[in-house]
């Protein structure tokens, strides 16, 4: 079993980079999800509400946020540590964040037409996991709720062969759907479901498999396009509905630090 692809999300709900290998840090990948785009009554925004989100393409360059989107000019924004935080509600929790200024404000707001606005996590320790799936001192940056999402290449295959019976019109579907961390190739269709509750090693790297991921709207979207369908979700609640959630991927926590590279070995320890 090999990791096939890595991939962050320096903006949250924003288009991916790909990655030949990232550093792993307690929080997530380095670079992944340090960034948030909030409405004007300080509530994150993600593709649930913002399918078009998917167009605005991050990058980090030099320390600093790079922004790009058709027809309009980049805009560089410095990853600065403000003076006075901001409460910003992320999930159900609130976090300290660091506003990013009106300059990024006024081109977010132009690139979505909605007026929004963009914050920083400056201190990616100031968020812990669910302390249900996690122990005290574990932390996450701006993810939806744990530091990694890990995805199987052979599922996927699986998901797309229902979808081909059920949905042709919108077969087949790519990884980049399920917005993951890492994707491993090599193992059995839905082989991460006997992995849930233990650990998994990638490299030289330990992770924590504390639980499945539920999927959400957020799949439906095209991730070039930000057009929305009726699948995987459709297909998912019929295969992989369990207690009432749309099970795809395994959501990780790392137990150290190093460096994930594709074409690593993956093993269950």
């Amino acid at each position: 079993m090999r990791l096939s692809s890595i991939h962050t999300y320096p903006v949250k709900g924003c288009h991916r980079i790909d990655h030949q290998s990232a550093a792993v840090q307690p929080w997530g990948l380095a670079g992944d999800r340090r960034w948030l785009i909030a409405d004007d009554e300080g509530r994150m925004l993600t593709q649930r509400e913002e399918p078009g989100m998917t167009r605005v393409l991050p990058s980090i360059v030099d320390g600093s946020l790079l922004l790009r989107a058709e027809g309009r000019p980049d805009l560089t924004v410095p990853a600065l540590a403000a003076d006075e935080l901001t409460e910003v509600v992320v999930g159900r929790t609130t976090v300290g964040l660091s506003p990013a200024g009106e300059d990024a404000d006024g081109w977010l707001s132009a690139a979505l037409d909605r007026k929004v606005r963009l914050y920083h996590l400056d201190d990616p320790t100031r968020r812990p996991v669910n302390p249900d799936y996690a122990v005290s001192t574990d932390r996450v940056s701006l993810a939806d709720g744990y530091p990694l999402l890990l995805t199987n290449s052979a599922s996927l295959a699986s998901v797309n062969d229902w979808v081909a019976e059920e949905s042709p019109q919108e077969w087949p579907l790519p990884m980049t759907r399920f917005r993951p961390s890492v994707v491993v190739e090599g193992a059995p269709a839905w082989a991460e479901d006997g992995w849930l509750g233990g650990r998994l090693r990638i490299g030289g790297v330990t992770f924590r498999a504390p639980k499945p991921c539920d999927r959400c709207v957020v799949t439906t979207t095209d991730q070039e396009s930000g057009a929305r369908g009726r699948e995987p979700l459709r297909t998912l609640g019929k295969h992989r509905n369990i207690d009432r959630k749309l099970l795809f991927g395994l959501n990780l926590i790392p137990d150290g630090t190093g460096e994930v590279r594709v074409g690593d070995e993956v093993e269950v320890v």
